[in-house]
This record gives C-alpha cells, sequence and structure tokens, in this order.
C-alpha cells in the first residue's frame, strides 16, 4: 500500500472534529483520552497554566520514533495530521502492521497548549519554546527534552508551520511544505546521525514530488544552538524538521494537513521498512531551496508618478481576542520591477484608475478602478474587495 493509494481514502480517518487551526487543549484532550487500548497514554507534565502535556506511546518495534507537535501555540497542521495519524493506526492493513511491528513511536501533540488557547507563537511566559533548549526555564521545554532522554529516540519528527510567504527557488510557488535535517554543529557536518535523518527526508521527497509537484523546498541549514532539533541530532536522534507553509485557497491548511500527514506516513515507512539505507544524500540536496520571491497579492501594471510598476501586497496575520481567529493588516511591501516574482493572488490593473496613494512600507488604503468598478480595493490594511 502506496502513500498515494492511502490517500485516496484519506475521508476514512481524518479526524473530523478539528477542521481549523484554532482548536484548543480541551479539544484535542477528549480525543486523547478516547484512544484504545493499543495506545498508552502518559501525562508529562503540565503548562505554565495547568494545562497537561500528553505522550501517546503505540507500536511494538524495535526502532523509537518520536513525534512531537506545537511548540508553537499558532502552528497547528502537525497537531491535526497526528490525530489523523492515531486514526489511521487504528485500521487493519498492511501498512499499520508494518510500522506496529517494526516501531515504537511516542507522539507528543500540543507541546504549548497555552499559546495554542490564544492562537500565538510563545508559551504563556512570552519564552519561544524552541529556543529554550539551553537555558530550559519553560516547563514545556523541561517535559520535552526530558521525553527524549528517557525515550532515547533513533528518529524524531520536529513538526512545525512557516510564514505562507516561503516560496520554492526557480519555480515561484509556494513552499507548501519545508524539510530540514537539522545541522548539530556551527561547521554544518554530516555524521552518520544527521545522515539518515536526510536520507529519510530524500525518500519522503520521492513520494511526495508526486502529490505535491514545485511545492517543496528545503531550509537553509544554518545551526541554531538554542534550538530543539539541532540538539536532538546533536543527541543521537535523527530529527527531521516538517514546515507547513502555504497552499492556494487553503487558509485554514485543511488540504495541506493531507500532505503533511502523507510526509509523517512516507518518513515512517521509509524508517521501518529501513528504505532510507538505499537512499543517496544528493537526493537530499537536489530539494529545491526555500526562498521569499512570493507575495500574497502582486499587482501588475499599476501606473505609479507616471511609470509602469508592479506592487507587492503582503498581510500581517494576528490573533483575535478570543484566540478562534485572526485578522489580516495588509501593507505595501515593494513597488518597482517584479517580474521575477509571483503571488497568491495576481492581478493586472491595466487602464485601471487609482484613487487613494500607495506607498512604501505604510498600510494599504487605495482602490483600483476599471470602467469604475473596482479591481481591488484595501482601507486602512484592510482588504475590501
Amino acid at each position: 500500500m502506496n502513500v498515494k493509494s492511502i490517500l485516496d481514502h484519506y475521508f476514512n480517518f481524518e479526524e473530523k472534529t478539528l477542521t481549523n487551526r484554532f482548536f484548543k487543549h480541551k479539544h484535542i484532550l477528549p480525543l486523547i483520552t478516547r484512544l484504545p487500548t493499543t495506545f498508552k497514554v502518559e501525562q508529562l507534565g503540565i503548562s505554565v497554566k495547568g494545562k497537561s502535556i500528553n505522550a501517546v506511546k503505540w507500536g511494538k518495534g524495535e526502532t523509537k520514533v518520536m513525534l512531537w507537535s506545537q511548540m508553537h501555540g499558532d502552528e497547528a497542521t502537525g497537531t491535526m495530521a497526528l490525530f489523523d495519524l492515531f486514526n489511521f493506526l487504528q485500521l487493519e492493513n498492511e501498512t499499520v502492521k508494518l510500522l506496529s511491528d517494526n516501531c515504537e513511536l511516542l507522539i507528543i501533540p500540543m507541546v504549548n497548549p497555552d499559546g495554542a488557547e490564544v492562537f500565538t507563537r510563545r508559551n504563556a511566559q512570552q519564552i519561544d519554546i524552541n529556543r529554550d533548549f539551553l537555558q530550559t526555564v519553560t516547563p514545556e521545554a523541561k517535559i520535552l527534552r526530558q521525553a527524549r532522554d528517557e525515550f532515547k529516540p533513533h528518529f524524531g519528527f520536529n513538526l512545525h508551520d512557516q510564514t505562507t510567504l516561503w516560496s520554492v527557488d526557480g519555480i515561484l510557488k509556494p513552499a507548501t511544505l519545508s524539510f530540514l535535517a537539522p545541522a548539530f554543529d556551527k561547521a554544518v557536518s554530516v555524521n552518520n546521525v544527521r545522515q539518515n535523518a536526510m536520507l529519510v527526508i530524500a525518500d519522503i521527497y520521492k513520494d511526495l514530488k508526486e502529490l505535491l509537484p514545485q511545492h517543496i523546498g528545503l531550509f537553509d541549514d544554518e545551526y541554531e544552538p538554542r534550538a530543539f532539533g539541532d540538539n536532538f541530532q546533536n543527541a543521537g536522534t535523527s530529527t527531521i524538521l516538517i514546515e507547513a507553509g502555504g497552499y492556494p485557497h487553503d487558509p485554514e491548511k485543511q488540504q495541506i494537513r493531507q500532505y503533511y500527514f502523507a510526509s509523517i506516513l512516507s518518513g515512517l515507512i521509509s524508517i521501518a521498512e529501513k528504505n532510507y539505507a538505499l537512499q543517496d544524500i544528493a537526493h537530499y540536496l537536489s530539494i529545491p531551496k526555500n526562498t521569499k520571491q512570493i507575495f500574497h497579492i502582486l499587482i501588475h501594471h499599476v501606473i505609479l508618478n507616471g511609470i509602469d510598476v508592479s506592487i507587492g501586497i503582503n498581510y500581517d496575520e494576528c490573533p483575535n481576542s478570543d484566540g478562534y481567529g485572526t485578522y489580516k493588516t495588509y501593507s505595501i511591501q515593494d513597488i518597482g520591477d517584479l517580474s521575477f516574482c509571483d503571488a497568491y493572488t495576481v492581478y493586472n490593473a491595466k487602464n485601471c484608475i487609482l484613487n487613494g496613494e500607495i506607498v512604501y512600507n505604510k498600510i494599504a488604503h487605495f482602490s483600483l478602478l476599471n470602467d469604475e468598478k473596482p479591481l481591488v480595493a484595501f482601507e486602512n490594511g484592510n482588504l475590501i474587495v
């Protein structure tokens, strides 16, 4: 059973209670407690505000794999994919048996429940947990670090979301998924531990590039001494970073979660079958690099100050006060020759009349009229039309 055929039946195991990015600890806790006895649930500790951080063990194989998500509270795609994985692992098929016989999984969904509650990156102490490995001042970082030390996983999946403005070098499409085998030292060396992570990613890429062509990128591997991925790699756990970016017409990442799940499953199959050992590191290095050559909105052929220019517009996304949604504020991020760029939405403003002002690095507050009908319109940073 290959990953593509499994995705064809995604509806059968998708966790249907999670339909957007804004679910909370109270929404996932019942899903964890209702897992059948083949899953062993353990509370590892509590967050700053007293929410439980739980681990789920499954499988009876020799190869240990640890997966953790939502270190950043507003990065929920990996958590959705993990709950889809829980449902998939309850099916009876050859892939589930393969994983159970060869792997033992330790899964920690929602490492940062306090951040998820208000849909912010940092924890309740305003600390970025993924920059707290060295000092370990946050309870969440202590829990995650101790879990790895006790479980001693051979492989780790570090699950995150990235900004929707990452693109794929040379292709100008959004980097919907990005991967990295993090560095373990400043010299960005490659030892057996890191190489195994690279080879698993190469196997994932082999499967996913057919499902998601032109939308997969590779992150820069600059060493970050405070990050968990870099330090887990150094400690002997072959660590695979997966990041969910953007995809057209998918603001709540419901399509992306399917590709994310497929990435995790592909990696687990590679580990269970030891297919990664047959891979070539050159295939990892062949993944196109991430770059930033896309905008949220790109408008060509705007006559501004007497010249024909393109306008690049992006939004900042901020959480609503209740943590159940976001609001977007659009601003002018570039003006000039943007012929080498792309965007989620592209307009041609030829023959349009500009109402208002377009000012670099200021919020968008203008409209473009075509035959007195607005092609696109912004008011105080809000997209009106």
